[in-house]
């Protein structure tokens, strides 16, 4: 069975999780903290980067647009319909231009903020850079989130879903996104009302119920992230 290296607050890592689960694959989960600079994991990666797909080849196909990509070349074009990568050219660009604001743009303005300043400084050791939150990037973070939730509501407020008509790989990646600021309180619902409508659904998928289930070590999930009507 393949194997995902991922952790459980790692947007990327959640994105391809989604994927997965979305098209029935299933691979066995290992939740590596990258701080750690695993001798074995670095073989795999030497960028020390999340996620990390092992195929049953042993091959390591490292971050998620690669494997993103890797699944559709492999299975998502034998899901017609269903497939997350269209196959009308203009239209995969669009879902690939949005996979990178979520998972890059927000990852750099947003949520590597505050996952490392809430959660992972928490878990490290002091000479692994653990310690007290930097207030100041906390601050910078929150003040973020605000564009994004509005750019976010402005896709789901004009579109079926965000990169279109149909479900794709956009949705996905900022399900990752949302959902690991979601974990965290981190998300005011009640001022962008068309992306919680578009959150709703997407968090009503079999795919999401994983996630929903995810809990980190010495911090709990704020009181509504598991509900569906929140």
């Amino acid at each position: 069975m393949p194997t995902l290296y991922h952790h459980p607050m790692s947007a990327a890592s959640r994105f391809i999780r989604l994927v997965l689960s979305e098209y029935d694959m299933e691979a066995d989960l290992i939740e590596e903290r990258t701080w750690e600079q695993r001798r074995d994991f670095l073989a795999l990666n030497p960028a020390a980067t999340l996620p990390v797909y092992v195929d049953d080849s042993l091959h390591a196909i490292c971050g998620a647009g690669v494997v993103a990509e890797f699944i559709d070349e492999n299975f998502g074009v034998f899901k017609r319909d269903m497939r997350l990568l269209p196959d009308e050219s203009l239209q995969r660009a669009e879902v690939r231009r949005l996979v990178d604001w979520f998972l890059i743009k927000m990852e750099q303005d947003v949520t590597r903020y505050l996952v490392r300043e809430r959660v992972f400084k928490l878990l490290m050791p002091k000479e692994n850079g653990g310690g007290a939150p930097d207030s100041k990037a906390l601050r910078t973070a929150r003040a973020n989130i605000r564009q994004h939730m509005r750019y976010l509501d402005w896709l789901a407020a004009n579109r079926n879903w965000l990169a279109g008509e149909k479900l794709t790989y956009a949705d996905f990646a900022a399900a990752g996104a949302l959902s690991t600021l979601d974990y965290l309180g981190e998300i005011k619902w009640g001022e962008t009302a068309h992306a919680k409508d578009w959150y709703q659904r997407i968090k009503s998928r079999p795919c999401m119920r994983p996630l929903l289930g995810d809990r980190v070590s010495r911090i709990s999930p704020v009181s509504h992230y598991a509900d569906l009507d929140f």
